[in-house]
């Protein structure tokens, strides 16, 4: 059986030690086998907290065919257990990536995600700078929940554009519960959740300078521009992150 890539555990989490340009290689192997869906999931303390009080959260990243450290705690944690992690994941320039790298490959794109409009601007950027780059769809979901006649509706667009990627821009935990959710529903493709990247790629929100992105700072440019809608993500969520990995650390918290 292949080995899948070397990876650590953060709070019972599985963290695949690896970097973007070993994403953008396992994406492309995984569309030339076409054999089924796959999805990635980028995440970071808030999503390994997340996972603390929701078993069924656990197992989805837990089940993910890679996933990849795009905060930086978990980067240090991994490197503390002597892993070789230059840099974090980060899921836009994830996607920016395989888009730069693949553009002349015929790889069909889905955007799904995002607010109004957001996802046909990022199509319309992306296929201006980087032709040959083929967006075959995009779906703006509403707040509320789907109905089911609405999810087949928009199961059956998907699979008419026929797309080897999917870009999931929900934020974290909808991103990946959709991915679990419909990865059997779909022809084989790889899934990915970038979170905010259709806002940063499209140029709809600012994103931090490049010496807060590389030093572990945006969390803090980001809570500076949206304070109402993320403080509790990264002042509750980031604290309790901090205390239960000090807690597993001294041994004072079993590891699932």
């Amino acid at each position: 059986m292949p080995v899948g890539p070397a990876s650590f555990r953060v709070l019972g989490v599985r963290v695949d030690a690896v970097q973007i340009p070993d994403v953008v290689s396992s994406m492309e192997e995984w569309i030339t086998e076409g054999r089924k869906c796959r999805y990635i999931a980028v995440t970071g303390m808030h999503g390994v907290t997340e996972a603390q009080h929701d078993q069924q959260f656990l197992t989805i990243l837990n089940e993910a065919d890679l996933l990849v450290a795009d905060g930086f705690p978990l980067v240090w944690l991994g490197r503390r257990k002597g892993y070789e992690l230059p840099c974090r994941v980060y899921g836009p320039e994830t996607m920016l990536t395989f888009c730069q790298a693949t553009a002349g490959k015929g790889y069909r794109h889905f955007f799904y995600g995002g607010a109004p409009g957001v996802a046909q601007a990022l199509r319309e950027k992306l296929s201006a700078e980087l032709p040959g780059l083929v967006v075959a769809g995009t779906f703006c979901p509403p707040f509320r929940p789907l109905t089911e006649q609405e999810d087949r509706e928009v199961l059956a667009a998907i699979e008419l554009a026929r797309p080897d990627v999917i870009w999931v821009g929900l934020s974290t935990p909808k991103q990946e519960r959709w991915m679990f959710e419909h990865r059997e529903r779909l022809s084989p493709c790889v899934l990915v959740g970038v979170g905010a990247a259709f806002d940063f790629l499209s140029a709809r929100k600012s994103q931090a300078p490049v010496w807060m992105r590389e030093n572990g700072l945006e969390w803090l440019f980001r809570l500076l521009q949206e304070p109402r809608r993320l403080w509790r993500r990264y002042l509750l969520c980031g604290s309790k992150f901090v205390f239960l990995v000090a807690l597993e650390h001294l041994g004072l918290r079993k590891s699932s």
